[in-house]
């Protein structure tokens, strides 16, 4: 039976209020495993709140609804079906936005415009580079936000980090700013909670650095020069074509000459 229906793409809803609260990509018998709370493929970060949820729905008495979206689809398929149903609603447990959501997400008609005009972005490139998708970018964002979302924190490989010489801030597929990190350190209160000033850029202190996430690693730095802005920036940004990097879930990427 399973053979036949698929890879497939489906939702669990809570009946109490007929919300939404998780959408995924299945095969097999996935679906129902995720409905009874039994998953054995425990490597997925979004346990927790999933499972927070459906705990309560039986501690109410009620059992989870799950809708199955599409059935029959290839894995391609189920990525992009998935993605576009996490952009559709709002409130989701799922802490990954989906396969291809950066490159292919939910944006305005006029952004897809935008997107398809720019220059594209030199490959290879004239340095070592991290790349690092910034996924919810006020609209208008000052340089001083992009910078703010782009340096902290992340999950990454702090001597690939170190050894590059720029950061580059990407969002929905185009590079939005350039950085130079003059230290990559653990994501504390201690070393991010106050402003730091480097050649001319403010660190602003995070108020949210409390060290839950010291696992991960932030950087201070300061805005690249005019020449390397112009180079991966330019005046509105430049079209990433790697698909790789786009498509896949880890926001980091590194880019070498």
């Amino acid at each position: 039976m399973w053979d036949k229906i698929g890879f497939y793409v489906y939702r669990l809803v809570d009946p109490r209020n007929q919300q939404t609260f998780y959408v995924g990509k299945g095969y097999g018998n996935r679906v129902f495993q995720h409905a009874h709370g039994v998953v054995p493929d425990a490597d997925q970060p979004d346990l927790g709140q999933k499972l927070d949820c459906i705990r309560s729905i039986k501690a109410d008495g009620k059992c989870v609804d799950y809708i199955v979206h599409r059935h029959g689809l290839t894995e391609g398929e189920a990525f992009h079906v998935e993605a576009a149903l996490i952009d559709a609603y709002e409130g989701l447990t799922n802490l990954q936005s989906g396969h291809g959501i950066d490159e292919h997400g939910l944006m305005p008609a006029r952004d897809i415009v935008r997107l398809y005009g720019l220059p594209p972005f030199p490959s290879p490139p004239a340095h070592k580079l991290v790349l690092i998708k910034v996924p919810k970018l006020p609209r208008r964002a000052t340089e001083d936000e992009i910078f703010r979302l782009v340096r902290f924190c992340w999950r990454i490989n702090k001597v690939r980090a170190e050894a590059s010489d720029y950061v580059v801030a990407v969002h929905l597929g185009r590079t939005v700013g350039a950085f130079k990190a003059t230290q990559w350190l653990s994501a504390t209160a201690e070393n991010f909670r106050e402003d730091i000033t480097i050649a001319g850029t403010v660190n602003k202190g995070i108020p949210y650095a409390d060290g839950s996430e010291a696992q991960r690693y932030g950087f201070r730095g300061y805005r690249a020069p005019p020449e390397i802005w112009d180079r991966y920036v330019g005046e509105h940004g430049m079209r990433l074509e790697n698909e790789r990097f786009l498509k896949a879930q880890n926001p980091i990427g590194y880019l070498s000459p």
